[in-house]
C-alpha cells in the first residue's frame, strides 16, 4: 500500500485536531476531578457516544474484523448476546447505584459497599487489565503502520504512544471523551464505504454463503457441539460464558465504560447513556464483523479472480489481525485511502486513551490516595494524575510487545477480561442484590475467582498457547478458552462469596442504603414521555436484538 500526499494530509490534519482538542480542554482543567472524572457535567449525547466509543478501540475494530474472518458470522454474538442485554441491565438496574453513591470509580463503589481490601484488590487487577488493553491497542496500530506504510514497528510504537500522551496529559478524561466522539464518526464514515464496495465485489451476501462453509455464515445453527463450529464452543458455553459472565462482567463493572455514564449531568442521563449507546452498538457488526467474513470469502477459489490476499502469520496460517488493513489496501484509492487509515488510527486512539484515562483515575484515587498519600491538596493529586498518565503510556508500550504472540488480538483481549471481569461480576451481583453479602465474603470470593481463572488457564491448552501448568484439557480455540476461564472464575467467586458471607457478619442495613437494591429508592420518571424512560427503551432494544438473532440463526 502506498499513500500519496492527499492521504498523508488527512492523517496529519487528524493528528493536529486531536492534539488541538487537548490544548482547548486544558484551559478548563482546574482540579483533579476535572482532569480525572470530568466533574459530571457532560451532555447525554456525548456520554452515549463516548460510552460506545470507549469500547470501539483498535482491539474491537481490528479484533472483531479478525474474528469475523476466523470464526465467521458467529462473531455477532459479541454484540447480540454479549453486549445489548448487559447494557440494558446496566442502565436499568446498576447505574442508580453507581451514580447515586457519588463514587468516583467502580473500586470506590466497592469500598462503600464492602471495605478497603475489596477495593484495593479490584483496583490493582483493573489497573493491570487496562494496561494490557491499552497495550493491545498500541500494538494494533504499530502493526498496522508497519504492514501498510512500512514504518518501523518500534518507531511506530513510540510515535503513536507520544501522540496519545500529549492530548490525554493536557486535557485528561474530558479531552479523551470529546476525541472519542470524533473517532466514532471517523470510524463509521471511514469504514462504511469499504463494506459496501467489498460486499458488492464478493457478489453479495447470497454469494458469500455459497462460497463459504455453512458454519461460517450461521450464528446459532452449528452450536450444538464444540466440534461443529469454528469457535469451538457449544451454545451453553456461549450463553453462560459470554452472554452472562463476560458480557455482564464487562459492561456492568468495567470502569472504562461505566465511567462514561458516571460523567452524565443527572441520574436520568446516566441511566439512559448505556441504553442509547446500545442502539448504534446493535448495528456495529455491519462495520466490524461483516468485513472479516467478506475477507475470508474473497480468499476462496471461487473469488480468486478478485485479486484479494492477506499476509501470513509466519507459521503457515493467515494473519487474521490484518484482515481489515488488507481490505482497505485492496479497495481504497488515494484520498479515500487516507480516510480509511485515519479511521483505523482513530480506533487505536479511542481504545488506548480510554484505557489510560481509566487507569489514571483508578490508580490516583483508589491506590495512591487510598494507600500511600491520603491527605494532600487537590493540586497534588492533579499533578499525580498527570504523572500516572505518562506512566500508563510507558507501561502500555511494554504490554504492546506481549500482544505480538497472539494471531488474533481479540482472543488475547477476551482472555484478559476473563481474569478480571468474570469474577468481579459475581461480587457485584451478590453485593447489589443480596444484602447478606459481607465484606470478607466479597474479598475472598474475588480472590478465589481470580486464582480460579489463572488455574483454569494454566490447566487448558488452546491453539498452542496457555497450559503453563501441565495442560489437562485442550480447547479448540483461544476464544473458547476465554469463555471457559470466565465461567469457572465466576462460579468459584459466587460460591466462595456465599459460603464466607454465611459465616461472617454483614453490615447493618443503615450502612447499605443506596448500595443494595432492596434498600434503595428506585428512580421514578412518571412525568417523562415513554421514549425518555429507560425501561420502555430497554425492552424495545431487547426485542430487536432477539429478532436479529433469529434472522441470522
Amino acid at each position: 500500500m502506498r499513500l500519496h500526499l492527499a492521504d498523508y494530509l488527512i492523517i496529519i490534519v487528524y493528528f493536529l485536531f486531536v492534539i488541538g482538542v487537548g490544548f482547548i480542554i486544558k484551559k478548563k482543567i482546574k482540579t483533579s476531578n476535572d482532569f480525572l472524572t470530568s466533574g459530571r457535567n457532560i451532555p447525554l449525547w456525548i456520554t452515549s457516544l463516548a460510552f460506545i466509543s470507549a469500547n470501539l478501540g483498535a482491539q474491537e475494530v481490528l479484533g472483531m474484523v479478525a474474528s469475523g474472518a476466523k470464526y465467521g458470522i458467529m462473531t455477532v454474538h459479541f454484540y447480540w448476546v454479549g453486549a445489548i442485554f448487559a447494557m440494558v441491565f446496566l442502565g436499568v438496574f446498576m447505574m442508580p447505584f453507581y451514580y447515586g453513591s457519588r463514587a468516583r470509580s467502580v473500586p470506590e463503589f466497592l469500598k462503600l459497599r464492602f471495605d478497603e481490601k475489596t477495593r484495593g484488590l479490584n483496583a490493582i487487577s483493573f489497573a493491570v487489565m487496562t494496561i494490557f488493553s491499552s497495550g493491545i491497542s498500541l500494538y494494533a496500530l504499530a502493526k498496522l503502520l508497519e504492514v501498510i506504510l512500512h514504518w518501523d514497528f518500534d518507531v511506530s510504537i513510540w510515535l503513536a504512544a507520544g501522540i496519545v500522551m500529549i492530548y490525554t496529559f493536557l486535557g485528561g478524561l474530558t479531552s479523551a471523551v470529546y476525541n472519542e466522539v470524533l473517532q466514532f464518526f471517523l470510524i463509521v464514515l471511514g469504514l462504511s464505504p469499504l463494506v459496501v464496495v467489498a460486499l458488492h465485489d464478493a457478489g453479495g451476501w447470497a454469494n458469500i454463503k455459497e462460497v463459504l462453509q455453512p458454519e461460517l455464515t450461521h450464528a446459532w445453527k452449528y452450536m450444538g457441539s464444540a466440534d461443529t463450529n469454528p469457535m469451538g464452543i457449544n451454545f451453553m458455553s456461549l450463553i453462560f460464558g459470554l452472554g452472562f459472565v463476560m458480557s455482564f462482567g464487562y459492561w456492568c463493572t468495567d470502569f472504562l465504560v461505566v465511567q462514561r455514564a458516571m460523567m452524565a449531568k443527572n441520574m436520568n442521563s446516566a441511566q439512559r447513556t448505556p441504553i442509547i449507546a446500545a442502539i448504534p452498538k446493535m448495528f456495529m457488526p455491519l462495520i466490524v464483523v461483516l468485513p472479516g467474513v467478506i475477507a475470508i470469502a474473497l480468499l476462496q477459489p471461487a473469488l480468486a479472480s478478485k485479486g484479494f490476499s492477506m499476509p501470513s502469520d509466519g507459521k503457515g496460517g493467515i494473519d487474521y489481525t490484518m484482515a481489515l488493513p488488507s481490505l482497505i489496501s485492496h479497495y481504497y484509492p488515494t484520498g479515500v485511502l487516507g480516510v480509511g487509515i485515519t479511521a483505523l488510527i482513530a480506533s487505536f486512539m479511542s481504545g488506548m486513551a480510554g484505557n489510560v484515562t481509566a487507569f489514571n483515575s483508578v490508580f490516583t484515587f483508589d491506590i495512591y490516595q487510598s494507600y500511600f498519600v491520603k491527605h494532600k491538596s487537590d493540586r497534588h493529586y492533579l499533578v499525580v494524575g498527570k504523572i500516572v498518565t505518562v506512566a500508563g503510556i510507558l507501561l502500555s508500550i511494554v504490554t504492546a510487545y506481549i500482544a505480538k504472540s497472539f494471531n488474533n488480538i481479540n482472543d488475547f483481549l477476551q482472555l484478559v477480561f476473563s481474569f478480571v471481569n468474570g469474577p468481579l461480576f459475581a461480587t457485584f451481583l451478590l453485593g447489589m442484590f443480596w444484602k447478606r453479602t459481607t465484606s470478607n465474603g466479597a474479598f475472598f470470593g474475588l480472590l478465589a475467582g481470580t486464582i480460579a481463572a489463572a488455574v483454569t488457564h494454566g490447566l487448558t491448552l488452546a491453539e498452542g498457547k496457555g497450559g503453563w501448568i501441565y495442560p489437562l484439557y485442550e480447547i479448540q480455540s483461544g476464544m473458547g478458552q476465554a469463555f471457559i476461564v470466565a465461567s469457572f472464575s465466576w462460579i468459584v467467586n459466587f460460591v466462595t462469596t456465599i459460603v464466607v458471607s454465611l459465616f461472617t457478619k454483614p453490615k447493618p442495613d443503615s450502612e447499605l442504603v443506596g448500595l443494595v437494591y432492596s434498600l434503595t429508592e428506585k428512580p421514578s420518571y412518571h412525568q417523562d414521555k415513554w421514549y425518555l424512560r429507560v425501561v420502555p427503551l430497554g425492552l424495545i432494544l431487547l426485542a430487536v436484538t432477539i429478532i436479529l438473532n433469529i434472522i441470522f440463526f
